[in-house]
């Protein structure tokens, strides 16, 4: 978990507004890209920061989309275009805030977390994006350049999709969409991470198996940190009497709403599966445990009498009649070897092994 931690200290005695970004820097340059669309007609564009600063003539939406948080000269920039408060671009650039919904009057802020499985490590990536939208536009901001948003740019190109012929809401509804989506994926790859130590449980549990349910049990902390406050956000923007949510999109936040709460009943499945996994390891552990001592207390049990046993006649005592005896030897060995079949033959009639 030490690895989302970022040092906010770096923030302290400022005054509130300051723009200072907190976070790893997560892409060399800032990237931006413009796209301007109506039903009929669209232009997609890389743009400098004045040119995303502008608005498209005769086009009803501009989606202006930010890669890399760093540069915090783009971010006052644009923000100023767009008549953002002071405070909406400090939260942009902290980039460990907590999942949340403001309404600025003239815009509505969404701030979410984009997860995706990384294949390398077999981990979980963290990216906070924020999302600003008016009237006519729509701002997203991104810590990097990723494909989450790709199936979105591609409903936008076709003129024939219902967000070419929906408002700026609608829009960010659909990005949105794209991020909560995403987690379905995720918790397939956590699921299938799953299965295979409950295999490794149930074959041959290791250290390895302990730690292993150790790195979920804390992914599933920070999964479910990210996605809780999400529906808070839904509920927020399903309810909110803003004039910028047009009332057809109301349903399709509901639905969003319902896949929301799917996500989180999963990642709650997936917790309850990690505490029973690990009181299973626990037990397989203690079981193996206690057949070993098992078979060390049957050892030692069998080998008590024959202790005796050769305890006594090795006293050397000049009246023990055996001494002088030239088969005494064999016939101790042989009472021995007597003692420790019939215990072994009591034992296993017992089921003690």
């Amino acid at each position: 978990m030490a690895k989302n931690k970022h040092k906010v200290s770096v923030k302290a005695g400022m005054a509130p507004g300051a723009l200072v970004h907190v976070g790893e820097r997560k892409e060399e340059k800032a990237k931006i890209t413009v796209i301007d669309y109506n039903a009929k007609k669209l232009v997609e564009r890389k743009a400098s920061v004045n040119e995303a600063c502008k608005f498209a003539k005769n086009l009803e939406v501009t989606w202006v989309n930010v890669d890399g948080l760093h540069d915090i000269e783009v971010i006052e920039k644009i923000g100023k275009a767009y008549g953002l408060h002071s405070l909406v671009l400090e939260d942009v650039l902290h980039t460990d805030q907590r999942p949340k919904l403001d309404d600025a009057g003239e815009s509505l802020f969404v701030v979410v977390k984009m997860l995706s499985f990384n294949e390398k490590n077999k981990e979980i990536d963290y990216e906070q994006v924020s999302i600003v939208f008016g009237k006519n536009f729509v701002l997203s901001f991104q810590e990097k350049e990723g494909d989450i948003f790709d199936p979105v740019r591609k409903r936008v190109r076709n003129d024939k999709s219902r967000v070419r012929k929906a408002g700026a809401d609608y829009l960010a509804y659909a990005l949105l969409d794209a991020v909560v989506d995403n987690y379905f994926v995720v918790l397939e790859k956590i699921g299938e991470k799953l299965e295979e130590l409950e295999e490794e449980l149930i074959a041959e549990p290791s250290t390895e198996t302990l730690h292993a349910i150790h790195r979920l049990k804390r992914e599933m902390i920070m999964l479910r940190k990210s996605v809780w406050p999400l529906r808070e956000v839904i509920s927020g923007m399903e309810r909110s009497d803003s004039k910028l949510i047009d009332k057809k999109t109301l349903i399709y936040l509901r639905d969003l709403y319902d896949h929301t709460i799917q996500v989180i009943d999963t990642i709650e499945t997936y917790r309850d599966m990690l505490s029973s996994m690990l009181d299973v390891y626990l037990s397989s552990i203690s079981n193996k445990m206690n057949a070993v001592m098992k078979v060390l207390t049957i050892i030692a049990t069998i080998f008590i009498p024959l202790t005796f046993i050769a305890g006594v006649y090795g006293m050397n005592f000049r009246n023990m009649p055996e001494l002088e005896w030239g088969y005494g030897y064999y016939a101790v060995l042989a009472v021995m070897l007597t003692v420790g079949i019939i215990m072994l033959s009591y034992f296993k009639r017992k089921k003690w092994f």
